[in-house]
Parts: C-alpha cells; structure tokens; sequence
C-alpha cells in the first residue's frame, strides 16, 4: 500500500495540508484562509481556535479528496509560523485570549526600555536574536500583564504558553511541547545551552511553569488522536516555517542558501554545528535537531514580502488576485523612477526599526497603478538584497547561488530582478512547498520514511536558474537609491 507524509503546514494568512510521496514530490493539497484581526494600529491578532480548526479542515480535506485513507499517512511533519504567541489553560485547552502575531509591534516600548537597561547584549549573546518585539518574550510577558489573573494562573501550572506549534502538538496529542527551532526564537531559550535560561525568563518576568518541553525537530513526540483522523499517526517533524523550508531546500551543508518570499521574506544560510556570530544585525539561530546533532542558522528575517502584494489587493484595490501582479507590473518597463518600502509593521533585518512606517517616493503625475505595482515586486527583491549583504559580510564563505521558494518564487519578473540586484544565480526548485516539505522531510526520516539526508537532497531538483544579466554598476546605483528612499521611512511613528 502506497504510503505519504503529511505535512502541516500553518501559515499567518492560511493553514495548509499537503501529501508528499516517497519521491519528495506533492501528491494532493488543500489550503484555507482565516481571518485577521487588527484592533490598533500596529496590532495583528489571530483567533487560536481559527487557526486549529483550519488546520484540521486542511488535513482532513486533503485526505479526504485525494483518497488516501489515514492507514496510509506513515508520519505528521508541523511546519509552523514562528514566534507568534499563544497561552491556553492546560486543563479545557481554551485560549485565555487572542494569539499574538510575529508581525505586532506593542511591546516596541517594552524593547526600548529594556535596550535602555542594558539587556540587549545579554539578550543576543544567548540567543542570538536582535531584542525586538517580533520575538514572542515581550509577547507573553504583554499577555501576562494584561489578562486578568493570568500571571497567577501561569505560575500556579495552570496555562501553557506556546508557539503555533506547540498549540497544533496540543490539540493533536495532549503533550505541551516545542522542537528547538521553534524555542530559539522566543528570546527564552538559550541556543548554546540548548535550554530554557532562568536569567532571560527573569529578565521577561515569565514564570517557567508556563513553558512547553523542548523536543528534537525529528522524533515521533506523540500521536494524533483517533477522533481526528480515525487512526493514531505518529507527529513525528517539527519546525519553524524558515527552518523547514531551508532544510526542504536541502541546504544541509555550510554555506547553502535559501530565501523564501512568502507572507515576509526570510533568508537563511547554514552556519554549521557552531553558532554564528552577526557583526550585522543578522539572526543566529538554531536550524534543526536530529540524532542528537544541532545544525545552526544565520538569517535575515523582512517583515513584508508577499505581504505587500495582499496589500496592493485588500488595500488598494489595483488588483483582483495576487497571482495578477505580475501582470500589471509587466505591463510598464520600469516603476517610473517609484520606490515602495513596505514598512507597515517596521522593519526587519538588517534595520530594526520598529517605528519605521510605509512610505510610497518618487511619483509624478504620470505614476499608474502598474508603476505601484512594479514597485512593490521590486521592494520584496531590495529587502532581500538587503539581507544577502549582510550575510556575505558575516560569512567565511561566498555565496554560490540562493535557492528561492515560497508563493512569490513563481513571479518571474520578482525571480529575475532578485538576480540582478543580488549578482548571483536564484535557483527555483520544481517543488516550491518546501516547507511544507521540510517538515515531511524531518518526519519521514523520524520513521524510516527516508533513510537519509542524502536521500532527501537527491531528490532536489531545479526548475529555472535565474542568472543576473544585469551590469553590477546598475544595481549597486539601484541599491544606493533604495537605501535613500528606506531612511525616508524610518522613525516616522512614536
């Protein structure tokens, strides 16, 4: 009987289930949008009990439409949104109130004070994160503050905090349990000691009763529940998006990149088995762990990739779909001299600057519709370009080619200009789920699905090379105006 991994893969504007056969490739998918709430400005909030029920309407549906019957799922692999933040009571597994999204900016003044303190270098030196409010300490710590009775009740044992996918292993097992990947990024857990730091949970006032154990990213961790599938799977995988993703590329070795251009833009290099140290603002953090062995990550991390085309349709209204946008922005040959920096919730890597604002320069009055929209493709390539700067800065070995993945891999015109602007070749797989894949790929080798990660890396295969045609004096000009145009967003709000 033909077997499959699923994977789930939880997104910030939709939960997905795919199923991977033995040969890596997709078999059957299914995909479902939830809502979003913004109730202030610079909040983003999701309904913890939309994201469990899309989950599980994904999985359900993707078995059910392609025939594939639960006896034939050998493992579940989780792929998750990173830091985004929930707190549920242990006991009737009930939010005590909203998940608080990666992208929300209110503890931006708790970051400040702390800066102020002089806690940012503790911070980094154990965790290798930047101190910013993307992180999910300063989240909890909000949640903490302002749910009524919560700090109480967390200290006492009886909520549990966790991020996407500690909330999916909860409702799918029972177990409150994070892998490594997800941990390093909640500004908690320190990426040398590989365990939770009493000194940084002091320093965020987070009672350690409240905190999931942390698991390796390929194990089998427990089993979904009967009820949910009509059959006991093994949840064998677990990841962050990003670092799922990168090892769904098949970056297992030092010096191997990928960028993802999803709901943000989010590139990462593999750093080896030691932690790396940024001189430039990049992120140091954990990869994966498997059979004991820790493989580490450098990443850059921009707020608004994808993000930004959903805002040209939901905001603006200058298209009906984001698959159009590459359409509109052909249909000029430049952006008319138009830079879009798409600072909605602040900005990333490598600027940091959580009052950085959206800001539109260089329009006239024959700017179009199409002129916005070039410009915003072209933002998602500038960011990136951004962040591959600071890498080749940080690294001790040049970078040979960035692997691209994710919804906007498919816009030529984004995949061509990324080149250009980077001056070295983007590679675009024949599968772009991969992290959906990633996290497959972790579980099956959990089970014997695969025997190796050589195996996994075999079964890569390149669908277009996007090589830089444009001369480098031309895009450094480019980059040098961009910069110009991201100083004029910056510290717009207070």
């Amino acid at each position: 009987m033909q077997q499959y991994i699923l994977a789930l893969d939880q997104g910030t504007t939709s939960s997905r289930a795919i199923l991977f056969d033995r040969q890596g490739q997709v078999f059957a998918t299914a995909q479902q949008e939830y809502p979003q709430h913004f109730p202030q400005p610079g909040w983003v909030e999701h309904d913890a009990l939309d994201i469990w029920n899309s989950q599980l309407a994904c999985a359900r549906q993707v078995l059910r439409d392609s025939g594939v019957a639960s006896a034939q799922v050998a493992a579940i692999g989780i792929a998750n949104q990173r830091e985004t933040t929930l707190l549920w009571d242990r006991r009737s597994g009930a939010p005590v109130a909203r998940a608080i999204v990666w992208q929300d900016r209110r503890t931006a003044d708790t970051c400040d004070r702390l800066r102020e303190e002089g806690r940012a270098g503790l911070i980094q030196r154990k965790t290798g994160l930047e101190l910013d409010a993307y992180f999910s300490a300063t989240k909890l710590q909000w949640l903490l503050e302002h749910v009524p009775g919560a700090r109480e009740r967390a200290a006492r044992g009886e909520l549990a905090f966790g991020t996407v996918d500690s909330w999916l292993a909860f409702k799918l097992c029972g177990r409150h349990l994070t892998d490594v990947s997800n941990a390093s990024r909640t500004m908690l857990f320190n990426i040398h000691s590989m365990r939770w730091d009493d000194e940084l949970l002091d320093v965020f006032g987070i009672p350690a009763a409240v905190l999931p154990e942390v698991v390796s990213s390929a194990e089998v961790v427990g089993h979904a529940n009967e009820e949910w599938f009509g059959r006991s799977i093994p949840i064998a995988g677990i990841a962050g998006d990003q670092q799922a993703a990168t090892f769904g590329q098949a970056c297992h070795h030092k010096g191997m990149v990928k960028n993802t251009y999803g709901t943000g833009c989010f590139m990462l290099m593999h750093a080896g088995e030691r932690p790396a140290q940024s001189h430039n603002r990049l992120l140091s953090t954990v990869g994966w762990k498997i059979d004991g062995r820790t493989d580490y990550l450098l990443e850059g991390s921009v707020f608004m990739g994808g993000a930004t085309v959903q805002w040209l349709r939901d905001g603006l209204g200058i298209i009906k779909q984001s698959s159009d946008v590459e359409a509109l922005a052909t249909s000029v040959p430049d952006s008319g001299g138009v830079l879009l920096v798409p600072a909605f919730v602040g900005l990333g890597a490598p600027h940091w600057d959580p009052y950085a604002r959206g800001t539109i320069v260089g329009m006239t009055r024959g700017t179009t519709a199409a002129h916005i929209a070039r410009a915003a493709v072209e933002a998602i390539a500038y960011q990136s370009a951004e962040l591959l700067d600071a890498m080749q800065k940080d690294a001790d070995c040049p970078v040979a080619e960035v692997r691209a993945d994710g919804g906007a891999a498919r816009n030529d015109l984004l995949m061509q200009f990324q080149a250009d602007l980077l001056g070295v070749p983007v590679v675009r797989p024949t599968v772009t789920e991969t992290t959906a894949l990633g996290a497959a790929c972790l579980a099956g080798l959990a089970v014997g699905f695969w025997q190796s990660r050589d195996e996994i890396a075999e079964q890569w295969k390149v669908d277009r090379r996007f090589e830089p045609t444009m001369p480098r004096a031309r895009s450094e000009e480019l980059m040098t105006t961009w910069r110009r145009a991201v100083n004029a967003a910056k510290a717009w709000a207070s």
